[in-house]
C-alpha cells in the first residue's frame, strides 16, 4: 500500500491511464492518515486491492472541481459531515446502491439520494471543570444562560463542528429562538473562540475558563497522550440534553467519486468501511461510536456511560447548514 500526505500530492493532476487504475484505488482524505492507514492495509491484505491515499486538511473538493473527469479519486473520506454536504452540493459525488450499505448504515446516517453515508459518530460533548464544577446537568441551551458569563470556551463557531451544532439547534428552535441562543452563548464567552477542541480542555486545565465545548473523542485521544493527559482528567465528560432530546450528533463519512474509474472496487472499500472489522478498527483508534449497530464503542468510550442521541436525522442538518452560517456572522460570534 502506497500513502502520500498533503500539498505535494494536491499539487499534482491525476493522469494515471484507465488501465493503471483499474488496478488500485485512489482515496482522497480529510480523515488523518493514523487511522486511516491500518483500516486500508486490513483492505488490501484481505482483498488484494491497491491503495493509494491523499491526505489533506481542506482544498479536497476545489481539486476535484479542477480535476474534472481526469480526477484520479476514487472514494473521498471525510472528518465531519459538512464537508460531506460540501461534496454532494458541487457535484462531485455519486450514489451507490449497495444492500450491504443500506443494512450497515442506519437510513439517518446516510443521504436520500444513497450520494454520501456516514461511517462514525461523535458527540458535541460540554466538558466540565472537576475542581470547580464536577458533573453537570445540562443542556446545550443552557450554554447562553447568564449564570455562566464569562466561563465557557470553544473554538471557532464558524468550524464544521459548531456549525453543525448551530444547525441543530435551527432544526429545534427555528432561526429566532437560535439566533438568541447564541447571543447569550457569546455573551458568556471567557475569551474569543480560538483553538482546537483539545485546546479548550487545556483552557479548563488552566483556569481560563470552567466549561468547554468539545467532541468526545478528543477525550479518549488527550488521554493517549502522556503531556495531555492532565488536562483530560481536569474535567468531566458530560452528555448534555439527556432530559429531553438527547445530545447532537455529528458523523464522519465516506462518499463515491464522481469520475472513479474503478467502481465496482471503489463500492467494496465503502462496504468494507461499514462492516464490522472496520467500524471496530473505528472505535478503537479513534474513540468514536460506530455507526453500525451491533458494533461496540471501545472499552474506555463505554466507560464514559450511555447516553440518548438526538434523533434529528443527520441530512436534515444540511436544511439549516446556510442559515447557519448566516446566524454566526450576524450575530459575529467569533469577534
Amino acid at each position: 500500500m502506497k500513502f502520500a500526505s498533503g500539498l505535494a500530492i494536491l499539487g499534482l493532476v491525476g493522469f494515471a491511464s484507465v488501465a493503471n487504475a483499474a488496478e488500485k484505488l485512489t482515496v482522497y482524505s480529510y480523515r488523518q492518515a493514523f487511522l486511516v492507514e491500518p483500516i486500508l492495509a486490513n483492505f488490501t491484505k484481505e482483498t488484494g486491492i491497491d491503495v493509494d491515499v491523499v491526505f489533506s486538511k481542506k482544498g479536497i473538493a476545489e481539486r476535484m472541481m479542477r480535476e474534472g473527469r481526469l480526477s484520479p479519486a476514487d472514494i473521498v473520506l471525510t472528518s465531519d459531515f459538512s464537508r460531506l454536504m460540501e461534496l454532494a452540493d458541487k457535484e462531485l459525488v455519486i450514489p451507490v446502491e449497495s444492500d450491504q450499505l443500506k443494512s450497515n448504515i442506519p437510513a439517518k446516517f446516510r443521504s436520500i439520494e444513497n450520494d454520501w453515508f456516514a461511517l462514525t459518530m461523535r458527540v458535541r460533548n460540554i466538558y466540565s471543570s472537576k475542581a470547580k464544577m464536577g458533573k453537570l446537568d445540562i443542556d446545550y441551551e443552557d450554554l447562553a444562560d447568564p449564570k455562566y458569563k464569562g466561563q465557557i470556551c470553544t473554538r471557532s463557531g464558524k468550524h464544521p463542528y459548531n456549525v453543525s451544532l448551530v444547525a441543530s439547534m435551527i432544526a429545534h428552535h427555528g432561526e429566532a429562538g437560535a439566533k438568541t441562543w447564541l447571543e447569550g452563548f457569546k455573551a458568556n464567552l471567557a475569551r474569543k473562540p480560538q483553538g482546537n477542541d483539545r485546546a479548550q480542555v487545556k483552557a479548563v486545565k488552566e483556569g481560563l475558563c470552567d466549561i468547554a465545548i468539545g467532541n468526545s473523542y478528543y477525550l479518549g485521544k488527550m488521554l493517549q497522550d502522556p503531556k495531555q493527559v492532565p488536562w483530560a482528567e481536569a474535567v468531566e465528560i458530560n452528555f448534555p440534553n439527556q432530559d429531553n432530546r438527547g445530545s447532537h450528533i455529528n458523523v464522519s463519512g465516506m462518499a463515491l467519486a464522481k469520475y472513479t474509474k474503478n467502481r465496482d472496487n471503489a463500492i467494496k472499500l465503502m462496504e468494507y468501511l461499514s462492516g464490522d472489522v472496520a467500524q471496530k478498527d473505528y472505535a478503537e483508534i479513534n474513540f468514536e461510536y460506530p455507526v453500525k449497530a451491533d458494533v461496540k464503542p471501545s472499552d474506555l468510550v463505554a466507560s464514559w456511560g450511555e447516553f440518548k442521541a438526538d434523533e434529528l436525522p443527520i441530512f436534515k442538518l444540511a436544511e439549516y447548514h446556510h442559515a447557519a452560517v448566516k446566524l454566526l456572522d450576524e450575530v459575529k460570534f467569533d469577534l
